[in-house]
């Protein structure tokens, strides 16, 4: 069962749900994705987690603020869905964008995080591997494209080349064609993507870590995987051989094995 309501912070409304009993965790999710984006592993996780899902400033049913946003910005506004929800000390766990966000609110906020999940994410900046060609060239295509061929395009892109999985590509779809959906949004959230830099400071991240990736993802390079591992004091990484940008959705299964292994060890 699911509790949802709404958080503000400062002026700026955001939309947040409450599933599950157990230890608290925060999902971030990444650019254009509302909290739905969770969707094949929310059930399984608040099985055994408290779990809080959002929607970003910019999409679904929070408030789109005019941009740019910055990832310090949306990490505030974890801080201010966190202190409506009475929660003091959380897990997290951040894919993408969200993993960027994730990246800021434990080391802005480290007394509040627990244990950290980074899911295909960078720590940004120019000593960061860009994003691949590939989702370059796409991303100015879809420009100039109607807005349910270019959300096709971005959602096959988003899951591991020659997948073979349809279904994903229709549900995921049916979900960003159904959910609210602003461009402003969006452009202000990409831009949060291209400014963040976290390299320089990861060594002040104390949290347990885990770093996840997908080995075939197209739209962060694997690469940054490694360096935000090497970067983390006794970060653990672990690979999904084959796996895309949204792996988390082709391999349900073993993420929330992975995750609630990890979230679960003693400190």
């Amino acid at each position: 069962m699911s509790v949802a309501t709404e958080a503000v912070n400062g002026e700026v409304r955001l939309a947040y749900e409450v599933r599950g009993t157990g230890p608290p965790l925060l999902l971030v999710h990444g650019l254009g994705y509302a909290r739905w984006g969770w969707e094949p592993v929310a059930d399984a996780l608040a099985e055994r987690f408290t779990t809080i899902l959002f929607d970003n400033r910019g999409v679904g049913e929070s408030d789109v603020p005019p941009g740019p946003y910055t990832a310090r910005m949306m990490a505030e506004d974890a801080i201010a869905i966190l202190d409506d929800a009475g929660l003091d000390r959380i897990h997290v766990l951040g894919t993408s964008l969200g993993g960027m966000v994730a990246q800021e609110l434990v080391l802005g906020w480290p007394e509040r995080v627990d244990r950290l999940v980074l899911a295909c994410t960078t720590p940004g900046g120019p000593a960061a591997h860009p994003m691949p060609r590939q989702t370059v060239l796409l991303l100015g295509r879809v420009m100039l494209m109607s807005r349910n061929k270019g959300l096709r395009l971005l959602v096959e892109n988003a899951l591991a080349p020659g997948a073979g999985r349809p279904e994903l590509v229709e549900r995921i779809l049916a979900h960003r064609l159904s959910s609210p959906f602003d461009p402003a949004g969006w452009q202000a959230q990409a831009a949060a993507g291209v400014a963040f830099d976290a390299l320089e400071r990861l060594d002040a991240i104390s949290a347990p870590t885990l770093v996840l990736q997908g080995t075939a993802d197209v739209v962060v390079d694997p690469r940054n995987a490694e360096l935000l591992a090497r970067r983390i004091a006794g970060a653990r990484l672990e690979f999904f051989p084959e796996g895309g940008h949204l792996f988390f959705w082709e391999d349900p299964q073993r993420f929330v094995q992975v995750v609630g292994e990890f979230l679960s060890e003693a400190s």
